[in-house]
């Protein structure tokens, strides 16, 4: 069994300097930009709002973008967009997509890709680890090239239900045996791991039983759910997973006999946090399906998701009654804040989560500062910049030492290694004459201690 071999609670507590030097400290009058990074969207191309969408990203600090197959045509055009995304962004998107695989892939044959396999074609029929592991790293390298570098995926609902219309009618379960599911899950991760691609599990805590469809309607699974179901993700949470994990639109009376999965605290803070020891961030399903939108108003299903714990709320759309979604969602949140509905601790929390694994996309997250060193110190001015730039170091402690520079996809554009640096201050030019507008990281190692600023071009 190859389990991932990450850290977790202590490695977040790690990474905290690291996130501060990410983006700026933000006070209370900026609540509203850390609240941005707790939504994602989508868009429809061709509309008014995709100018919107961008408005959304420049100044309400959108922290994700979805896209589905109406968003993308061919790898050129892919990659223009998800870089034009990522350029409008101060803080780096997470720009996401479902890539299942089968009938669930927005990269496919259709746009430039290939036709792949199901998750039960994989787990049940093929069942090999080298198949599932070969797949899933086609799909990561297509993501990767792409400038996607969020998979809403793997399912890891476990097929008690071949004819579920959601799940097991489409193929999107690996296995009706729980160690199966997490086998082929913990192999296609590993994969996108490699890319340094987030990964997110769902349906949380199983939707593989339900006999309907949350995007038609409420589903009930109190009768049909059994705990076998929250197998894989006990086992990925102890193997050291801590992406994503999505919450399903499901009520089940015995886990909380009022609201469904994804508005219940029961759900996500008892039972995923607190029992099976989740740290990562949670995200609601689409808050669009009529599983949420026939039972609750647009105002009371942000506030009972975010006071279950959602971290993230997803969006099939950005707009609503003909304005900004963005700008309504957030409305919502600071007024509950305000009216003291939403704790502001809860949004921090949600906050600082997010901006920890947003560390994974810049591939810089495996690299982290081991601790506050006070051997050196980095600076760059000015920045944001436009071609020239000055690095500034302040060595208080002599030694060698390395500087790289990356993109926001991690994909490390410049290196230099000094045998040794004396005691002082010394500042190195940096020509970005070559480079695109966006997001750029400095990473600085002194005497085996390292340290991240980012800098912003600007042409």
């Amino acid at each position: 069994m190859n389990l991932r071999n990450q850290d977790s609670v202590n490695f977040k507590l790690l990474i905290l300097t690291l996130l501060l030097s990410l983006v700026p400290a933000f006070s209370q009058d900026d609540l509203d930009l850390k609240i941005g990074q707790m939504i994602m969207v989508s868009f429809a191309p061709g509309t008014d709002f995709e100018d919107t969408l961008y408005y959304d990203i420049e100044h309400r600090n959108l922290g994700g973008v979805i896209l589905f197959s109406y968003n993308l045509h061919d790898p050129v055009q892919i990659i223009n967009l998800t870089s034009n995304l990522q350029n409008s962004a101060t803080v780096p998107l997470l720009i996401a997509t479902d890539q299942e695989g089968g009938y669930v892939a927005r990269l496919d044959e259709n746009n430039g890709f290939a036709e792949t396999h199901s998750a039960y074609q994989l787990g049940t029929v093929i069942d090999n680890e080298d198949s599932t592991r070969s797949q899933a790293n086609m799909m990561a390298q297509w993501l990767f090239d792409s400038g996607i570098n969020t998979n809403l995926a793997p399912v890891v609902d476990v097929n008690v239900n071949p004819s579920s219309p959601a799940i097991g009618y489409h193929e999107r379960s690996f296995s009706a045996d729980p160690l199966k599911v997490f086998n082929h899950a913990d192999w296609f991760i590993s994969e996108f791991d490699y890319y340094n691609l987030i990964s997110t599990l769902k349906h949380f805590p199983g939707h593989g039983s339900a006999e309907q469809d949350s995007h038609l309607g409420f589903t009930d699974i109190t009768t049909t759910w059994s705990d076998s179901e929250l197998l894989p993700y006990s086992g990925l949470i102890s193997a050291g997973y801590s992406d994503m994990i999505m919450v399903g639109h499901l009520y089940n009376a015995n886990l909380d006999s009022i609201h469904p999965a994804s508005l219940s605290e029961n759900v996500i803070t008892d039972l995923l946090r607190d029992s099976l020891g989740f740290q990562g961030v949670v995200t609601s399903d689409a808050m669009f399906m009529r599983a949420i939108t026939d039972n609750y108003s647009f105002e009371e299903a942000i506030v009972l998701a975010i006071n279950a714990g959602t971290d993230l709320l997803l969006y099939t759309s950005n707009e609503y009654n003909g304005s900004s979604l963005v700008a309504e969602v957030t409305s919502v949140i600071r007024n509950s804040i305000d009216n003291g509905v939403i704790s502001q601790y809860q949004i921090e929390e949600s906050y600082q989560r997010i901006m920890a694994l947003k560390t994974k996309i810049t591939g810089l997250a495996s690299k982290t500062e081991k601790s506050i060193p006070e051997a050196f110190s980095l600076h760059i001015y000015p920045n944001p910049f436009n071609i020239t730039t000055n690095i500034e170091i302040n060595i208080n402690q002599a030694g060698s030492a390395e500087m790289e520079i990356y993109d926001v996809r991690g994909k490390r554009l410049y290196s230099t290694r000094y045998s040794w640096l004396s005691v002082g201050k010394h500042t190195v030019a940096f020509d970005a004459g070559n480079l695109a507008s966006g997001i750029y990281f400095v990473k600085l190692e002194v005497a085996g201690f390292p340290q991240i600023r980012k800098m912003t071009l600007i042409k």
